[in-house]
């Protein structure tokens, strides 16, 4: 395991419970956790994307501000819908982030997950013709790699207000090296091969829209291989890189164990979403040796490079630090971190 960072999902509530109670919390909060995450010695913070909810939405004004404080650690998203996306606009604002942040974005994509709202990307202006929403997303997606290249495509002005560079003109400001670090968020064993034959990193979570019957870190691990497989097969030069997400909390006091002893117990679940069976990973929370023992048999853990921690934003700040820095201190080693 050579990086673990976090993932965050950005909820806040005015719930008088959440210490999350306004977008305006969550956005400085998440801003503080990766300052913290990184005075630790995390190596990632990484923020979830929903429209039409009271969570994360616009990415880059946060990212952008994240790579002003911060030096070292990578910044990126786990994903961004691509449906909602026009990838040209993207392309200019993924390009200013990852130059304010000295090379540091990492970008999780995909087709996104169940929406809030009924066909929300409509809504944005993007309507697939035949209804195949999860194409656009892909072509949305190969779009933003195209122009990420940072070649030429579009036909100068003969009589432009300010002088042009010879030639055709590209998407500016252009970052050199973001196209290589790009993350296709795969819910499946096919969709993470189409990733490797894109050329793309590989991001899965702890849900998969398919099940046959093994644990979830075995469908996982089965996946990532495939995701290898493609990836030689397609000839690529660079050496790709895979991360997991997984819900981990060391109990190492007592409020630890009263927000979650009782996940000790978890197991996998296998339910219905959007008319197929899926499987959902369970939550790892044990004293730290147990809980060592138990993420050492987790063959998708082993198989990745990265290992993204859920965490629990509304319980602030402090806390999810803590959290961080528990597996960190007590847990990492034993997985072969640093």
């Amino acid at each position: 395991m050579k990086n673990i960072g976090f993932l965050s999902f950005g909820h806040w509530s005015p719930s008088p419970h959440s210490a999350v109670r306004s977008a305006s919390d969550v956005l400085l909060q998440s801003i503080d956790l990766a300052v913290a995450a990184e005075e630790i010695g995390a190596d990632g913070a990484y923020f979830r994307v929903h429209h039409f909810a009271r969570q994360l939405a616009s990415p880059f004004p946060l990212l952008a501000a994240i790579g002003a404080k911060t030096s070292r650690i990578e910044i990126g998203t786990g994903v961004i819908d691509m449906r909602y996306e026009n990838p040209l606009y993207m392309a200019e604002d993924a390009g200013a982030a990852d130059l304010i942040a000295g090379g540091r974005l990492q970008l999780g994509v995909s087709r996104g997950s169940p929406e809030q709202v009924v066909d929300g990307y409509s809504y944005f202006g993007h309507t697939p013709e035949d209804g195949d929403h999860a194409r656009m997303a892909r072509e949305h997606t190969q779009v933003l790699l195209d122009v990420l290249k940072g070649e030429g495509f579009a036909e100068p002005n003969p009589r432009p207000m300010f002088p042009n560079p010879p030639g055709l003109l590209r998407i500016e400001p252009h970052s050199p090296g973001l196209r290589d670090r790009i993350w296709w968020g795969a819910g499946s064993r096919a969709t993470a091969e189409w990733a490797a034959e894109q050329g793309m990193n590989l991001m899965s979570s702890t849900l998969l829209t398919e099940d046959t019957g093994v644990p979830f870190h075995e469908l996982q691990a089965e996946q990532i291989q495939r995701f290898r497989d493609a990836w030689a097969a397609a000839g690529h030069t660079r050496t790709p890189r895979v991360s997991v997400s997984r819900s981990i909390f060391p109990i190492v006091n007592e409020t630890d164990r009263a927000y979650f002893g009782l996940e000790s117990r978890s197991q996998d679940q296998v339910g219905r979403l959007e008319g197929g069976l899926a499987r959902f990973g369970k939550t790892y929370a044990d004293e730290p040796d147990r809980l060592a023992a138990a993420l050492a048999q987790d063959t998708a853990i082993a198989a990745a490079d990265t290992l993204l921690l859920t965490v629990p934003n509304q319980l602030g700040v402090d806390y999810c630090a803590h959290v961080i820095e528990s597996l960190l201190t007590h847990v990492a080693p034993e997985l072969g971190w640093r």
